[in-house]
Parts: C-alpha cells; structure tokens; sequence
C-alpha cells in the first residue's frame, strides 16, 4: 500500500520520574485513530527520540502497535546511530507490522554525500521492511535530490521520501526527478508551512506535529484537497500557522506541541530537556494564548486554561487577539 495521507508525529508523555507513560501514550494513540488520522508516526522528532534510549524508542513503537491494532499504517522513526541498531530496528518494527521505517541521513558527523547514498544502499539490501528516507539537514546529513532519484530507481525496498527542509523548489524537483519514472514513490512533507502547496503540486501528504494537538482540523484540509475544495485548504492552511508559530516560540522544542496535546486532555508530564527560568515564562505564556485558540476552535477541553486577561499582545511574532478570533471563528463555521 502507497503511503499517503497524514501521518502523526506524536509526543510521548512520561511519568513524574520522566519514564515513559506508557497508558497514556496508549490512550493518546487511541484518540488519534479515533480523529482520522491516516497513519501513526512515533519516534519522529516531535516525539524527541533521540532523547531515548534504544529500547525506549523500541517500546514506544510495541505500545503503540498494541493500542493500534492494525487499524491504520505506522512509519516507525528508526533514525539510529549506526546501520547495526538500524537493522535491529527494522526487524522489530516488522515483526510488529509496521508499514515502514524512517530513517534520515548520518547524524553528528559530516559524511560525503557518496557515502550518504551508500548508507542507503546497504539499509535497503538488508531491511526485512520498506523504508522511507528522512531528509532534515537541520539535524543531519541531506540527502542529494540525485541521491533520492537513483535510490529510487535502483532500490525497490525504498519507497518514498520525508522532506523537512522547508525547501519548496527542493520538495519540487524531487518530485520532478521521480514521479514520472516511479509514481508510487511517496514524496511527504514534514511541515504543516507548505503542507497545501506540496499537495497541490503532487505531494503524497505529510508528518505533521500539529496534527497531534488538531488532528480534526488537518485532517479537514486533507480531506478538502482531495475533493477539490481548494478554497477551504487555503483558509485552513494560513490558519495553521498561526498555531504551528505560536507552539515553535514556546520555550524549547517541542515544549509548544506538548503543551498542545496537554490542552487537550492528556498528562504530558515533565520534558525530557528541562526547563530554564526564561524558557518556563515562554511555555507557559504560549499555553494560555494556545488554550484560548483552541477554546475559539470549539475545543472546550482547553477553554479553563484560557485566560485573556493576562495574555501578553504587541509582539511582533504573535498574532492579534482581533486576528485569531476572526482566524477561528471563519474556520470552525466552514468545519
């Protein structure tokens, strides 16, 4: 099965000893499922895997998989330190029945992109499961938009491509290199910036956070593109930044995205990277002026954490209060 559609990059909530929170987790996987999410994606960067252990980022994936049930497809994050680990990783994730790994370039060490390729290559020829290339040069060795193409061609088990470069002309001559010798090739986004235009220009969909804090909303968007309602997906789309920008400011990533999924119901707990004195001010500004976006949306699970009294306006990076509630109100009339 192609992989398309909206794909979660969750969260993981942990314990007041920061240990993984395993019901909740399961409980959060549950309620993703039941807002249409189109596939689970743990162990993505939202989910700070690399905050993990090994077996941490295994566990998330089994419990995942367990509350699942083989209703919708995981692309498991696999984005290990060495191919051995990636292979272990692999196997456990296929022995679960993922649909696929994620995996991006070498991290930490700079790597010639020759040998980025044949990183690839060798994961490909011994994968027991599909895998999808993870392209973040923010954190990692890119992978050449030539590397992408011959891997593609060359190499069955490689099905599709995550980008989150944030590069649209990039995103469009990866597609303009593959789709037409390989339709099947999955070409995803990883921001929710330019989720409208890649789709619009050919895009398979995307691994987006905020659809772990909204998954009503961009859910809705892709629903629109596929019946045409391109009108709808514009609105929709410039609404989407103003809760992706304001969750990016909340103290450290991805502090913003948890205080989202908290706003709607479920224990977080403490992040992994703790907090500085400036950095808590920061978080718990943004959750109030989040709560109150997301009480306007209709999500009334959030409306006691809204307190506009004390929200702080004037800042140049923030939206007007006048602005989001206009934003919300015309959104949640066309939802």
């Amino acid at each position: 099965m192609k992989i398309s559609g909206i794909y979660c990059p969750n969260i993981v909530p942990y314990n007041a000893d920061r240990s993984i929170n395993e019901p909740e987790l399961a409980r959060l996987t549950e309620w993703l499922i039941e807002k249409g999410i189109s596939g689970l994606y743990p162990n993505g960067s939202t989910g700070e895997f690399i905050r993990l252990s090994f077996e941490e980022r295994l566990r998330v994936v089994e419990v995942m998989a367990k509350a699942n049930r083989g209703r919708v497809p995981i692309l498991a994050g696999a984005a290990e330190g060495n191919i051995d680990l990636v292979l272990k990783a692999a196997k456990r994730y296929a022995d679960l029945g993922c649909r696929a790994i994620s995996v991006t370039g070498p991290y930490y060490y700079k790597v010639k992109p020759e040998s980025v390729e044949y990183y690839f290559r060798e994961i490909a020829a011994r994968s027991p499961i599909d895998v999808v290339l993870y392209n973040i040069p923010q954190f990692s060795n890119e992978i050449p938009v030539e590397s992408v193409r011959r891997l593609a061609l060359d190499c069955p088990r490689i099905v599709g491509i995550k980008d989150s470069s944030r590069d649209m002309p990039r995103f469009l001559n990866t597609l303009h290199a593959i789709k037409p010798q390989r339709p099947d090739f999955s070409v995803l986004v990883g921001c929710e910036e330019i989720l409208y235009p890649t789709l619009f220009m050919g895009g398979d969909g995307g691994t987006i956070a905020t659809s772990g804090v909204v998954p009503e909303v961009v859910m809705r968007l892709y629903e629109c593109f596929r019946s045409g309602d391109h009108s709808t997906c514009r609105d929709i789309q410039f609404k989407l930044l103003d809760l992706i920008n304001l969750m990016l400011q909340a103290g450290n990533f991805p502090d913003g995205f948890r205080s989202g999924v908290e706003l709607r119901g479920f224990r977080t707990g403490e992040p992994r990277q703790p907090l500085g004195p400036m950095d808590g001010q920061s978080v718990t500004q943004a959750r109030k002026t989040i709560a109150c976006m997301l009480a306007d949306c209709g999500f009334h699970e959030a409306a006691r954490f809204c307190d506009r009294q004390n929200l702080t306006t004037g800042s140049s990076t923030q939206p007007r209060r006048i602005d989001v509630e206009a934003i919300v109100r015309d959104v949640m009339g066309k939802l």
